[in-house]
């Protein structure tokens, strides 16, 4: 019985965001174990978003990612559906979803506070936050990774998959998601079909600019995440360093 509500509710979260389970479209199989600060957030024994480790006991990620069913943070991770030994399953002590936060679009992010520190090695690494409201110039080519869908209606890669977006002008993004961007809290990227990029959404996973994470994957165009006309969305990181660092400072 419980088994079928975690198969009930992981679909759910799919359709539900629109953005939800990790995957990229197009791209390339990154090379093992390059990305040590990638997470997998785990419910039921189901991949569903990703994430990065910011500390040894913080994982930031989408705050449309929090279900109701515990979720187990799976760190120095390439093939998901093996048990490789470079793997570290810790279990999810606190969810910190941003209090303005409504289910909706905007102040969609949320920190993971772990049951315990993970063991940073070669596999697992934490990775560094912006420092300053640099702006990231568009154009310019940043770094998106998942693992999971490899299209829209298409199945689940196993494997880490990463591929490259070009950050947009935000009024462009503006004008195409109109009340859905907000430029202060948001960043977007184009990207052609045959590259591809986040899909449903590769959620809660890092825009890695200039080797910082300048976004978390937010979301797509619900019903096409290949659909060049439709600019992928990313909560803006730097934004939101007060709340973070307020928050990692809980006891």
């Amino acid at each position: 019985m419980i088994h079928a509500y975690c198969i009930i509710f992981f679909f759910q979260l799919l359709s539900f965001t629109g953005a939800s389970e990790s995957g990229i479209v197009g791209g390339k199989v990154a090379k093992p174990h390059s990305k040590p600060y990638m997470a997998s957030l785990q419910s039921c024994g189901h991949h569903s978003c990703g994430g990065i480790l910011i500390r040894e006991d913080f994982v930031l990620t989408a705050a449309h990612c929090k279900g109701t069913e515990p979720m187990t943070v799976v760190l120095g991770a390439h093939d998901i559906s093996k048990k490789e030994k470079s793997q570290q399953a810790i279990k999810v002590a606190k969810y910190y979803p941003h209090p303005e936060y409504t289910g909706k679009y905007s102040y969609d992010i949320m920190l993971l506070k772990l049951k315990k520190n993970a063991t940073l090695n070669r596999y697992v690494k934490t990775i560094g936050l912006p420092k300053k409201d640099g702006k990231i110039p568009a154009n310019i080519n940043c770094t998106v990774a998942g693992w999971g869908k490899t299209g829209t209606n298409k199945p689940s890669s196993h494997v880490l998959k990463e591929t490259t977006e070009k950050m947009q002008f935000s009024f462009e993004c503006q004008n195409i998601w109109q009340k859905y961007f907000n430029a202060d809290k948001m960043i977007c990227t184009k990207f052609d079909k045959h590259k591809g990029g986040v899909c449903q959404g590769d959620s809660g996973g890092p825009l890695i600019c200039n080797s910082k994470p300048q976004g978390i994957t937010a979301f797509t165009h619900a019903s096409d995440c290949n659909n060049p006309k439709y600019p992928h969305v990313f909560t803006k990181v730097h934004f939101f360093l007060p709340w973070i660092k307020k928050e990692m400072q809980r006891k």
